[in-house]
């Protein structure tokens, strides 16, 4: 049994989501590979052949790969997954696996698995459904198993002792269709939300632009990252890179703070693996009190100041 990993990087370094990737395929049993498909991204191959127990590292550069299109992507993996004969491909869950996934299963007519948390067998997994209210056991009876891997649900493998070759593969270009045209990125001193230890978050019970400020003053005296829920992105107190949920950010920190947040399914889907929740909100009867660590009922706006002033 083979099984290759779609690599997450910034042509500069691996993400750490790739490591946690590498530990679902370390599961699933078999001869693990590592595809990097980028440009200028060759230092990222080295980094990537210096993880233990992963046989063969691919290094795919192309020009047309510096933004990792999902149509080049997904040609280029469907020559190298033919080519080699790979039994398993696996993405971690993120932009360029729940784009690039899909298509790469179009284009090879198979099943795919989405979000897997558990590694049952070869062929059965488990998965989150209903967002994230229920935890589904699948089989899949597909030829080649492709599916994207929820990273926060395993343990990250070690980053370094192995010394793995490294082989060159050609993109599959000319792709029809799509063109970058350009991207715009947000820079912070915070932590980044996805890799943070620490999350504040907030939701509609910090009310207005004053309770989110208060908010980044609290995470920046703890050093945390900011997260939000979706209402309060589309209310537009906060950015779009801050939401965590089902159709945002899903993140795993060691402490997560949820002030004013009630609770909803979909937000929940996005921290439930947090290793502590604690959840400050003034309704007693919001939902996150059922599956928190910790809970104060109380004002949130006023309990982040408080909290703020004894830092």
């Amino acid at each position: 049994m083979t099984i290759l990993v779609v690599a997450e990087h910034d042509n500069a370094s691996l993400k750490n989501s790739t490591l946690h990737t590498l530990e679902c395929a370390r599961r699933i049993g078999g001869e693990v590979s590592l595809l990097v498909a980028g440009c200028g991204c060759e230092a990222v191959a080295r980094e990537a052949a210096r993880i233990a127990g992963v046989a063969r590292v691919y290094l795919c550069d192309a020009p047309e790969l510096a933004h990792q299109l999902p149509e080049v992507l997904a040609r280029t993996l469907e020559a190298l997954v033919r080519a080699k004969g790979f039994g398993h491909v696996l993405f971690a869950t993120g932009t360029v696996g729940k784009a690039a996934m899909p298509r790469l299963a179009g284009l090879m007519d198979q099943p795919a698995i989405s979000d897997v948390c558990a590694v049952i067998a070869p062929d059965t997994f488990k998965r989150y459904i209903y967002a994230g209210g229920v935890l589904a056991t699948v089989k899949t009876t597909a030829d080649v198993v492709l599916a994207t891997v929820r990273p926060t649900a395993f343990e990250a493998v070690p980053a370094v002792g192995g010394e793995t070759p490294i082989e060159t593969v050609a993109a599959q270009t000319g792709v029809r269709g799509f063109d970058f045209v350009s991207v715009e990125e947000v820079k912070s001193d915070r932590p980044d939300l996805l890799t943070a230890r620490r999350v504040c978050a907030g939701g509609r019970g910090l009310f207005d632009e004053a309770g989110f400020a208060a908010l980044q003053e609290l995470a920046d005296k703890m050093g945390a990252a900011v997260g939000s829920t979706r209402a309060v992105v589309d209310m537009g107190l906060a950015a779009n890179e801050t939401q965590v949920g089902q159709t945002g950010k899903i993140v795993a920190p060691e402490l997560y703070f949820a002030f004013g947040i009630s609770g909803a399914i979909q937000h929940v889907a996005g921290m439930k693996d947090s290793k502590v929740i604690v959840a400050v909100n003034k309704d007693p009867e919001a939902p996150i009190f059922e599956m928190c660590d910790y809970y104060l009922e109380a004002d949130a706006v006023e309990v982040i100041k408080e909290l703020t002033a004894k830092l």
